[in-house]
């Protein structure tokens, strides 16, 4: 019997299994997204010592634990590639990247305006900000590196072992609190630290993201799936209409 990652080795079998899954994966981030946020602004009260900006909050941790989860995501497809040369590795990886980085830049944007009111400043060269926006730089640099070579063979194997070199860059910034004196409050960890009337919401919101995150990357990956299959009808078009002018030219 074939095992779920060998039945989704098959890009056909992949686009029929997402199709199917896709829109209850996206309609459950609408849900828990929108209920999360009608706590946060109805329910939830203000912080004792942040008043109403602990709100961002609610938008900050969930794009930063998707920033380090999207990057895990590329480098586990990358060593997927490497290692075992699963069909969809790459795609995963491709597709992950730019939602990554937007849940990363989505994070360094929350995290320096709650730092505003909390330190006085948009951005100190704090630890943890510090290793995020390094975490930033690290998926452009595997778009830019792609999207720069023709062979996506070889583009492919390229970014996959700078995406393994850069996978060391996550427990710094989960670690960077302890290791380091930073200004950068210590993870919540959604744990009985944070009250309920905040935790709810926000473990809420976290699922709402991730969910949200898995529709995204899935519909990434079909769009990538369908550009390789059109491209790969395209050059056999063009090497078709090859052979038939030299039939014609002999």
């Amino acid at each position: 019997m074939q095992t779920l990652t060998q039945r989704l080795a098959n890009p056909t079998r992949f686009m029929e299994i997402s199709r199917t899954i896709l829109p209850w994966v996206a309609g459950g981030a609408v849900l828990f997204i929108g209920y999360a946020m009608y706590l946060v602004f109805f329910v939830s009260p203000p912080d004792y010592q942040q008043g109403e900006t602990v709100k961002i909050m609610y938008i900050h941790v969930p794009s930063a634990w998707l920033a380090m989860m999207g990057y895990s995501i590329v480098a586990v497809s990358s060593f997927g590639l490497l290692v075992f040369r699963h069909p969809l590795a790459d795609v995963s990886a491709k597709a992950a990247a730019p939602i990554g980085a937007a849940f990363t830049l989505c994070a360094l944007i929350t995290g320096s305006l709650w730092g505003k009111p909390m330190w006085g400043t948009y951005w100190v060269w704090d630890a943890r900000l510090t290793s995020v926006l390094i975490l930033f730089f690290l998926y452009l640099g595997l778009i830019a590196l792609r999207s720069s070579l023709e062979d996506e063979a070889l583009a492919g194997k390229l970014t996959a072992v700078l995406a393994l070199v850069g996978v060391a860059i996550l427990p710094v910034i989960k670690f960077s609190v302890d290791w380091w004196n930073t200004l950068h409050q210590p993870s919540t960890g959604f744990t009985s630290t944070v009250d309920p009337s905040m935790r709810t919401p926000l473990l809420l919101s976290a699922v709402g993201f991730t969910l949200l995150f898995i529709a995204l990357h899935l519909k990434g990956m079909q769009n990538e799936i369908l550009r390789r299959r059109v491209k790969a009808m395209r050059l056999a078009q063009v090497e078709h209409g090859d052979q038939l002018f030299s039939v014609r030219a002999e």
